[in-house]
């Protein structure tokens, strides 16, 4: 006989957790372990050897919401699979939370057949992003892309103005003018946004361009 997958359903509104549980009740193959109506709540009802194969959380929650519980998660119990929970399209808390390894993101008004089809794939080991949120990764990896589009020269100029040299003796290094150094230095402000050459040390930092 195969086994069920169990689900703990975090959200603080009562009756919307009633109408998901007799949801995934008409589901097959799924059983509701337990509901808790914040993080801090559940924390408290879940431990080893009581713990959920997937947790339903909420993302605005009172006392503990749904990012400081997911880093819970992520720290104390790594193996369950969480699928978030939102009233909202909130783009940077999207991204905040699949750099978190959510597995799934559900908007609370989803089709009933959508809830499903999300249980099933992360159940399966997958993973469920509606289209809004598939498109703005997407649109984030582009810019992150278009950001570290530099030459090799500009590559160059970025790791020596990491140092302590001068830019006269970062032109000697590269074996070109002054001029030049200062005409990098204007294209790579300009491409990368940046005013300042301790901006320029900070964005080779965060690209592990240059190593501490």
């Amino acid at each position: 006989m195969p086994t069920e997958t169990t689900i703990a359903l975090v959200d603080d509104h009562r009756l919307f957790r009633s109408g998901i549980v007799s949801l995934i009740n008409s589901f097959t193959g799924y059983k509701i372990l337990f509901e808790a109506g914040n993080g801090e709540e559940l924390t408290r009802k879940i431990s080893p050897k009581f713990k959920p194969d997937i947790i339903l959380l909420d993302i605005n929650m009172p006392v503990m919401d749904g990012i400081s519980t997911t880093q819970w998660l992520r720290d104390t119990f790594p193996d369950i699979c969480v699928i978030i929970l939102s009233m909202f399209e909130d783009a940077e808390k999207v991204l905040a939370m699949v750099k978190m390894g959510v597995k799934g993101y559900l908007l609370k008004d989803a089709e009933p057949h959508e809830f499903e089809q999300a249980l099933k794939k992360v159940s399966q080991g997958e993973i469920y992003y509606p289209d809004f949120v598939t498109r703005h990764l997407v649109q984030t990896f582009n810019k992150q892309t278009e950001q570290v589009k530099l030459n090799s020269r500009e590559i160059e100029f970025l790791k020596l103005a990491s140092t302590e040299l001068t830019y006269k003796e970062i032109a000697d290094q590269m074996c070109i003018s002054a001029r030049t150094v200062d005409g990098y230095r204007d294209q790579l402000f300009e491409k990368l946004q940046i005013k300042s050459r301790v901006g320029l040390v900070l964005y080779a930092i965060k690209n592990n361009m240059i190593e501490l």
